[in-house]
């Protein structure tokens, strides 16, 4: 058994949690919003009233925050981990945030005895449920090597994709990726529709040919044609759209300082954002409501 101290819990960490209690682990989590506790008050959790107290004593900590600047906060701020751990547990950031602030992390992680992985997730909410998550893994060989097991409580397969921030990258182009199939998806699934043609047989033939992809199959954005997709949920749980849109700025960030182009990717955060100002509360719907941009008239189920 390994204990783990958890901090950022909520669409994603939930579901991850359950699964390291599930291999048997000793789990304390954080987290500043105390709804975020309500799928785990009956798991055998145990919760910390900060993030340093569900750090302090245990062998590994991982953190799933949602941006750079807190992040950055919790390693690396006056009140941040590193600067108040007496132990040296394993540093595990699941986070999707830039590759700067994980390189940042790591140096000063390493300069102070600590071992220090980013390991954004690939995989959705379904995929942390069902054990199956992906992670794309920055950071020394060994310490990816110490952290497998824990790894494996909760996916299926670890990439280590190369030196600190490495992961952050991978996990970048997957999103950027992932954003454009969704919105090409929806945008097919809406025009074989205003002609005519149901979307669950527009699926099939699309699952069929050379259309085919993740978005189609296991996340599709056509309320109904997936009965545990966040679709047919009113597009409630999953990615959210703000989150993506955020991750594809990183993105175009990037871009911009490392002289490549990515007109696809922008193009699909500036879809988002429009997403975003035409309907109130698209932010926190799943990424799949960028079906309604194109179908305005659908209506959720």
């Amino acid at each position: 058994m390994i204990s783990v101290g958890f901090i950022g819990i909520g669409n994603m960490g939930s579901p991850m949690v359950l699964n390291l209690l599930k291999a048997g682990h000793a789990v304390t989590v954080f987290d500043v919003n105390d709804a975020a506790y309500s799928q785990l008050m009956d798991a055998g959790v145990a919760v910390a009233n900060s993030a340093l107290e569900a750090a302090v004593g245990v062998d590994v900590v991982i953190t799933m925050l949602p941006n750079d600047k807190i992040v950055g906060e919790m390693y690396l701020g006056e009140h941040g981990l590193i600067a108040h751990l007496d132990t040296r547990p394993l540093l595990i950031d699941c986070s999707t945030v830039s590759a700067e602030i994980a390189r940042k992390v790591f140096q000063v992680a390493l300069e102070k005895g600590f071992a220090f992985i980013d390991a954004p997730v690939s995989g959705g909410v379904m995929g942390a449920r069902d054990g199956t998550l992906s992670f794309m893994v920055g950071g020394e060989k060994s310490v990816v090597e110490d952290a497998s097991i824990i790894l494996h409580a909760m996916g299926k397969r670890i990439f280590h994709a190369g030196q600190s921030g490495a992961g952050q990258i991978a996990k970048m182009c997957n999103n950027m990726l992932a954003a454009v199939l969704m919105a090409g998806t929806a945008e097919a699934l809406a025009l074989g529709s205003r002609n005519g043609v149901d979307p669950r047989a527009l699926t099939e033939i699309i699952n069929h040919s050379t259309g085919r992809n993740f978005m189609s199959e296991k996340w599709n954005p056509w309320p109904g044609v997936l009965s545990d997709a966040p679709s047919s949920h009113n597009y409630q749980g999953g990615f959210q759209v703000a989150l993506m849109a955020k991750d594809l700025g990183l993105a175009m960030s990037n871009a911009q300082a490392h002289g490549a182009t990515i007109p696809l990717g922008a193009l699909v955060r500036n879809l988002l954002m429009l997403h975003q100002s035409q309907s109130e509360g698209a932010a926190k719907l799943d990424l799949s409501s960028i079906q309604l941009l194109f179908a305005p008239s659908l209506k959720a189920v």
